[in-house]
């Protein structure tokens, strides 16, 4: 997929995406969040980084040749403002692509299915809105909404497919719970793992890798987007 530079970020964390992602140094990456950013720093991915909100970057118009955005729009309630931003940062015809949480989402937890058919359906519902609160999303939508939110916002969407099977996401859901060991030890060291090891990782690994597919599938829990500048 190509992504001419100078290429934005937008939502970069801890740029652990782009280290594993591209073979080049991205020009800017950006972040509100000070201790993501920062973090950024240390791998050594971007040109430039910038802490800043996404709907008011500190850069011209058409400063960018293409932009992408790893599963960050979905976590931002003025989500129009960003992509009538981002709209502003690209230069005619420049590809953005990105990936969010789509309609199936929410239906496809395994808690709140298996609550549904022992009809507790009141307490499935609040499972869900549980687990949206605690992944921070305002945005789990069609790809009908989407495209209504980027042509209002000056983009053409080109193509668009649904990944990440619903047995993909029950290992992402209980993931989270398993994964709380990690989250206290990284409030306390910075660090996921303590030992970023082979032998560490190897039943993990062996568990997960059947999971982790690029394949289009319809009923997946995530679409990733090729839109482009009007």
């Amino acid at each position: 997929m190509d992504l001419p530079s100078p290429t934005l970020d937008i939502g970069c964390g801890d740029g652990h995406f782009a280290s594993l992602t591209f073979d080049r140094k991205l020009e800017v990456g950006l972040d509100p969040w000070h201790g993501p950013i920062q973090e950024a720093g240390t791998r050594g991915v971007y040109d430039l980084l910038i802490e800043a909100d996404a709907a008011q970057s500190p850069f011209p118009d058409g400063a960018f040749a293409s932009a992408l955005s790893n599963s960050v729009l979905e976590h931002i309630p003025q989500v129009e403002a960003v992509l009538t931003e981002a709209s502003r940062l690209l230069r005619a015809d420049a590809p953005f692509v990105f990936c969010v949480p789509n309609h199936q989402f929410l239906p496809n937890l395994s808690v709140a299915r298996f609550l549904d058919k022992i009809h507790l359906k009141g307490l499935a519902e609040a499972y869900r809105a549980f687990f949206n609160k605690i992944s921070r999303h305002y945005h789990c939508d069609p790809p009908e909404v989407w495209e209504k939110r980027l042509n209002a916002a000056g983009f053409e969407m080109e193509e668009y497919w649904h990944y990440f099977s619903p047995d993909s996401l029950r290992v992402l859901e209980w993931g989270h719970y398993f994964g709380l060991p990690s989250l206290i030890m990284h409030v306390f060291t910075r660090k996921w793992l303590l030992s970023p090891t082979h032998w560490n990782l190897y039943f993990t690994e062996r568990f997960t890798r059947k999971y982790a597919s690029t394949e289009p599938v319809d009923d997946g829990a995530y679409t990733f987007y090729i839109a482009r500048k009007r």
